[in-house]
């Protein structure tokens, strides 16, 4: 049986900071198994154990307590193992030399992994090309924009072709534009048959690209779900959008049990929350049976289960 990408079981970590202090708990009792080939997100707010989480299983640091698999290898008692089967890209410009060109960087993070140069060469002109980045490779890194240097950063991840890709915020600060081209590579890298683990705030992004999220705060995990599942099994609810419906149909459908709320998010349109088994299908069945045609069912997003299950303020 192949091991999966991650696999954590009671993992913690704890800083000391002086040393009449108590020590600082960034990691406690953290137990996650990811799959190969999944794209994994992590939620959670500054300070919850995001990057620690990140850098334990980048074997940047070393756990305090339990333990932690990477593609099969302990950080601990087979550090260099589990570390050539990893590649962390953050945000920001951590990991570049401004001064030196798109080439020149790939090519010093090739030499550093130990590629051989000729296949180093090929590598390096292949991930240019996919990242759009060919045309101004021989350019410093100093003048590109930070949607480029953040594609330049993936590239950089992916030079070593590592099984497992930990990415930290990494479209933090970019415009909609440059975030949506990062996405679409993760899409594509997952296609690759790499396993992704997403670390980020932005609810949207984790829709968009993660097969299953988990939620951490204060260094627990809160749960671990499928994004397709996560807002029924935690909110229990589903939501009907519907257009066409006047007012008097409204009201009936709103005094069925199990409908807990009928917003009117528009002229003709309007939004109803449904919670109970069963109840979407009656729902959609008296809409219908209205003469309602254009109607359609949607879970909760996954900003509002963050915030029902963290809160605003992040716990």
């Amino acid at each position: 049986m192949t091991s999966p990408a991650i696999a954590t079981q009671a993992l913690g970590r704890t800083f000391q900071r002086r040393r009449r202090e108590p020590p600082i708990v960034a990691l406690r009792d953290v137990t996650l198994r990811v799959e190969r080939g999944e794209v994994h997100g992590l939620l959670g707010p500054n300070g919850a154990g995001k990057s620690t989480l990140m850098r334990l299983l980048a074997t940047i640091l070393l756990p305090t307590c339990g333990s932690a698999q990477v593609c099969g290898y302990d950080v601990v008692t087979r550090t260099a193992d589990a570390r050539r089967s990893v590649a962390v890209v953050f945000g920001g410009d951590r990991g570049l030399y401004p001064r030196l060109t798109a080439r020149e960087n790939l090519g010093y993070w090739a030499a550093l992994y130990g590629l051989d140069p000729r296949r180093a060469r090929a590598r390096i002109e292949e991930l240019l090309g996919r990242f759009s980045l060919l045309d101004r490779a021989g350019d410093r890194v100093e003048t590109y924009s930070t949607g480029m240097r953040q594609r330049l950063h993936l590239a950089r991840g992916l030079i070593s072709a590592p099984d497992l890709l930990l990415l930290d915020e990494p479209t933090n600060g970019l415009d909609p534009v440059e975030a949506g081209k990062l996405r679409e590579a993760f899409r594509e890298t997952a296609e690759d048959g790499r396993t992704i683990l997403l670390a980020t705030h932005d609810m949207a992004e984790a829709e968009a690209v993660c097969g299953r999220v988990t939620l951490i705060n204060r260094g627990s995990l809160i749960l671990t779900e499928s994004t397709d599942t996560l807002g029924r099994r935690v909110l229990g609810t589903e939501r009907v959008e519907v257009v066409g419906a006047g007012d008097e149909l409204l009201g009936q459908v709103g005094r069925m049990p199990g409908v807990t709320a009928v917003v009117r998010t528009g002229p003709g349109s309007a939004r109803i929350e449904v919670s109970g088994p069963g109840m979407v299908g009656r729902v959609l069945h008296d809409l219908v049976d209205a003469g309602v045609t254009s109607v359609r069912t949607l879970p909760p997003s996954l900003e509002e289960v963050y915030l029902h299950l963290v809160g605003a303020g992040g716990g």
